[in-house]
């Protein structure tokens, strides 16, 4: 939900608030449903997110109150945003977290496009942390974030996406898939919506991902197939799942 220029979002996910702590507020934690994060586990650290080669975005930790409170907030030289997330405990090995991403500016500074690519791109992520907890809570993955901007408007790319990796044009959770464009992937459907499809994988590891179509501001439409692998292999399986979804999405979308 929206208010002014915050975006909020809140959602009950499995675990303890010192395990999901862990998944929102740490380095390796934040790496293994999001995108690779290093983070100084203190207040006044260093942070820093990296969506791609050449795209680190720099940040500190203004606050850090574990197991309730952490705040990471863009330098001078980043985009000027900043993410609060808070856990409390609910119900039965359940937890609230809580995400208020602010800093999009207000009146003639006011961002809309990017305020509405960042609520779709968190809905996304949201999803892969609940993944990431109910199957693989404590564990640590290694990211695999393949992607290419599409030509084509959002719904064709989507069509011809789902057409290529051999999806059912009408895919529903609990689908059991294989699918080969790069590396092979398989495993089950966990989540559709229009425009995503959230999965847990057997292969090329056990864990998690998605395939999204997304407008990331205005109109460019970018597709994704983002992986994060678990195990012994995960980082050489990774690294190579990335080189071969990246060249399959150039050619394919």
């Amino acid at each position: 939900m929206a208010d002014g220029d915050e975006l909020v979002i809140e959602i009950e996910v499995p675990g303890s608030t010192e395990e999901v702590w862990a998944a929102v507020a740490t380095g390796p934690g934040i790496s293994s449903w999001y995108v690779p994060h290093l983070v100084e586990e203190r207040t006044g650290g260093a942070a820093s997110a990296s969506f791609g080669p050449g795209m680190d975005v720099p940040g500190i930790v203004s606050v850090w109150d574990p197991p309730r409170m952490v705040r990471f907030e863009g330098t001078e030289d980043g985009p000027g945003l900043a993410f609060d997330w808070s856990v409390e405990p609910a119900d039965d090995d359940m937890s609230i977290v809580r995400l208020v991403n602010s800093g999009f500016g207000s009146g003639d500074d006011w961002n809309e496009a990017f305020y509405n690519a960042m609520q779709t791109g968190w809905t996304t992520f949201f999803a892969n942390l609940r993944l990431h907890l109910q199957h693989f809570r404590g564990q640590v993955a290694t990211p695999s974030l393949a992607m290419a901007p599409s030509s084509s408007d959002r719904g064709a790319a989507w069509s011809r996406v789902l057409d290529a990796l051999g999806f059912d044009s009408t895919p529903e959770a609990g689908d059991e898939f294989r699918a080969a464009g790069g590396t092979t992937i398989a495993g089950t459907i966990a989540e559709v919506v229009d425009g995503r499809i959230s999965m847990t994988l057997t292969e090329p590891a056990p864990g998690t991902g998605f395939v999204a179509a997304e407008k990331q501001g205005g109109e460019q439409v970018v597709v994704s197939v983002w992986l994060y692998l678990y195990g012994d292999q995960a980082e050489a399986l990774a690294a190579k799942a990335y080189e071969s979804w990246t060249e399959w999405l150039a050619a394919n979308v």
